[in-house]
């Protein structure tokens, strides 16, 4: 969208955020039987993060022009990791078993040889459209996007490098990559919605989710207590405090890496981002072995779910679908890509009986990475989301490798022009 958009103060934008949100909520948990039947069918994070998208697209406000993503991601991520991993049950986790890395390298899969068959589909019903030479030409632009599925933002621009990637296609494939992938993370919270019917048509074990759940719920239960303000202000210090130990050491870590080895730059290890998630991760890890795990009783999961509910919301704002008009072919390409993806994950999923939880926050850990893993994951449980940080993390360390194959596979596929 080129013109400015009606609003553009970020505290304007943030209380239609927290209004959207609050609506879906009250809406949700209504006993009206309209609403009942409505989301009987459309799951309640789903319309979280659609609905930002809706006003995105009208020009209400703008994702672009927003500072709400940077911030939500920077800070409210980092504090909800912490808080939803306070109280983890990391045997639990453990014990999910290999069928979770199973379907998250087959969604790597996906994504390496979903771009080459996409261009070698288009090379022959539309040259044109996956075409082009030099800088511009589209495969090289389409490397940047393996990089952002399989890895996340560092990788992205480690192809942009590698590739010698135009910032014309650059600039088309962000929106290609924006777009397609949150309408693929729409499909998988439809999925997360049905999981149960899914589950059971597939015959799918989900004995080991169910164990993990009622642990934590469990805990949750023995533990749990009316917050007192005091409560309150420990889980605002642990999480914040948290953030901001991650941030410290982020902020050493990553110019300290790309100082003494700069090789690394393609594997996500010079971005300050990833420090911060494992760092986030790591902390709430080790805290849920101390006392600090009571705060749970308290509601730190809760808190940190409205964190991420935030994050959700300013996710959806940064989708706009009107974009699509403006290089609709690209656009194709990239729904075809992600359609094989989806396709060699339900085949894998259907051979090992494996539970829509896993094939849905495998799929997104490549494809979205730290910030919506935990999404898709506390989807099916808030107890799940660190699964999905987990995950992704995993999908940093190999989002360069991935992609340079999937580079070298596409421009091999490319049509010559």
């Amino acid at each position: 969208m080129n013109h400015d958009p009606l609003i553009q103060n970020d505290a304007i934008v943030l209380g239609i955020l927290a209004c959207i949100l609050a609506g879906v909520f009250i809406t949700a948990h209504s006993e009206h039987p309209f609403w009942k039947k409505f989301y009987t069918y459309v799951p309640s994070l789903l319309l979280c993060y659609f609905l930002p998208s809706v006003l995105t697209s009208l020009g209400v406000y703008s994702g672009e022009v927003s500072k709400l993503y940077f911030v939500s991601s920077r800070y409210l991520l980092p504090a909800c990791l912490v808080l939803l991993t306070l109280s983890i049950d990391l045997p639990g986790i453990m014990r999910l078993g290999p069928k979770a890395l199973i379907m998250f390298f087959t969604g790597t899969v996906g994504i390496v040889i979903g771009g080459p068959l996409a261009i070698l589909i288009f090379s022959f019903v539309s040259p044109e459209t996956v075409g082009g030479a030099g800088p511009d030409a589209v495969w090289r632009g389409m490397t940047t996007i393996a990089g952002s599925w399989i890895g996340g933002g560092a990788n992205q621009t480690a192809m942009k490098e590698v590739f010698e990637v135009g910032d014309q296609v650059f600039s088309a494939m962000i929106a290609v990559d924006v777009i397609v992938a949150n309408i693929w993370m729409a499909v998988l919270l439809y999925m997360a919605g049905r999981s149960k019917e899914i589950d059971q048509r597939v015959g799918a074990d989900t004995s080991a989710i169910e164990s993990l759940r009622k642990n934590v719920e469990a805990f949750q239960e023995k533990s749990a207590r009316i917050a007192s303000l005091t409560d309150l202000m420990k889980i605002a210090a642990v999480g914040f405090g948290m953030t901001g130990l991650a941030h410290l050491l982020a902020d050493w870590i990553a110019p300290f890496i790309k100082r003494t080895a700069p090789g690394l730059d393609g594997f996500g290890l010079t971005s300050t981002f990833f420090w911060i998630v494992v760092i986030a991760t790591t902390a709430g890890i080790l805290l849920s072995f101390t006392k600090a795990r009571n705060l749970e009783g308290a509601g730190a999961s809760k808190v940190g779910s409205a964190f991420l509910y935030i994050l959700v919301a300013s996710i959806g704002m940064k989708m706009d679908i009107t974009a699509v008009a403006e290089s609709p072919g690209l656009f194709l390409v990239g729904m075809v890509w992600i359609g094989f993806h989806a396709t060699l994950l339900l085949i894998v999923a259907k051979i090992i009986k494996a539970p829509v939880f896993f094939m849905a926050v495998g799929s997104q850990a490549n494809v979205g990475g730290a910030a919506s893993a935990p999404i898709v994951a506390s989807a099916f449980h808030p107890a799940l989301a660190p699964v999905g940080v987990l995950l992704a993390v995993l999908g940093y360390a190999l989002g360069t490798y991935g992609a340079l194959i999937c580079g070298w596979l596409m421009g091999w596929a490319a049509p010559v022009t």
